[in-house]
């Protein structure tokens, strides 16, 4: 009969543009609705419990072994605190402030925030201006030279650790910038990622926005930085987790470069040394590497509303 609408919306009539709405499940509903009805339910509520658990008991030991007495750790499990409690803070004295011979964990502590901070900004600030170019930019050798960089991810990186160490030990930067060699290090490996993620959030913007700025007055550093900053705080913010996470516990890189000089040696690379020869201290061990995740912990919670966004951007239309 004409005029009436098919029963099924699905079905697109022959010579028509109509597009086909989501899939629909047994009960009518699009094939997302129904995944986010799976994971907020009864069931998908106990399991992420289930899981929450199993990934903080190991916090809950370490943090336990870290505050007890070194005779109790070697004899008997951490879970038995619960039953014959035992509660000492020499462990993290001696971490934080003892053994000066060897080096105070505070002063790798900085070296370490020395290193991250740099080490995650420099990488974000290049990336992004490269992903402007990449994406917005219209110049000859664009795609190919895009290709290149994001090719630059397979390369592994003890293979570029030498070049780069001869580059910087032939120099008298180091005198100067101890931590240079560090920071560029870092924000090499990084690069290619970086560039990579960011212009994929970029391709996303519609080109109508970027057009509407230009057609009133703005050049690329206004539509740079009040139109596409503004819409990259997600994926900037998800990415500078991962890199803060990977500068802070690296200790191959940090090895590599800092030339076992103390003075710059992140907390990673004192921490491999704190068990000991023999692994005897291992219970400085177990405060040392409480300390060593605070600070990552604490740059999580701080950026995790940007950082749930940054992964949930563009994977949901319309």
């Amino acid at each position: 009969m004409s005029g009436t609408t098919p029963a099924n919306p699905a079905v697109a009539v022959e010579g028509s543009a109509t597009t086909a709405p989501p899939p629909l499940g047994s009960r009518g509903e699009p094939a997302s609705s129904r995944a986010k009805t799976m994971l907020t339910s009864r069931i998908g509520s106990a399991v992420a419990i289930v899981i929450a658990v199993l990934w903080t008991i190991p916090i809950v030991g370490l943090l336990i072994s870290s505050i007890r007495p070194s005779a109790d750790i070697r004899n008997s499990g951490w879970w038995t605190f619960f039953t014959d409690p035992a509660f000492t803070l020499a462990n993290y004295q001696e971490v934080l402030f003892g053994r000066a011979s060897s080096g105070e964990l505070s002063n790798f502590f900085i070296n370490s925030v020395v290193i991250t901070i740099p080490g995650t900004i420099i990488p974000l600030v290049v990336a992004t201006m490269a992903a402007y170019a990449f994406s917005v930019l219209k110049w000859r050798g664009r795609d190919t030279v895009f290709v290149v960089v994001f090719a630059l991810q397979i390369v592994p990186l003890q293979m570029s650790l030498i070049p780069l160490l001869r580059i910087f030990s032939g120099s008298g930067a180091l005198d100067a910038f101890p931590y240079l060699a560090v920071w560029v290090a870092h924000s090499c490996f990084a690069m290619p990622l970086a560039v990579f993620l960011l212009h994929n959030f970029m391709a996303e913007v519609p080109t109508e926005l970027i057009e509407a700025a230009r057609v009133d007055g703005a050049g690329h550093v206004t539509v740079f930085l009040r139109v596409m900053l503004p819409l990259l705080v997600p994926a900037i913010a998800s990415f500078a987790i991962f890199q803060f996470l990977w500068v802070w516990n690296d200790l191959l890189v940090g090895l590599t470069f800092t030339g076992g000089n103390n003075a710059v040696q992140p907390l990673t690379a004192r921490l491999a040394e704190m068990a000991g020869s023999r692994g005897q201290d291992w219970h400085l061990l177990t405060a040392g590497a409480f300390v060593s995740i605070l600070v990552p912990l604490v740059v999580f919670l701080a950026l995790q509303k940007y950082f749930v966004r940054g992964l949930l951007a563009g994977s949901v239309k319309g």
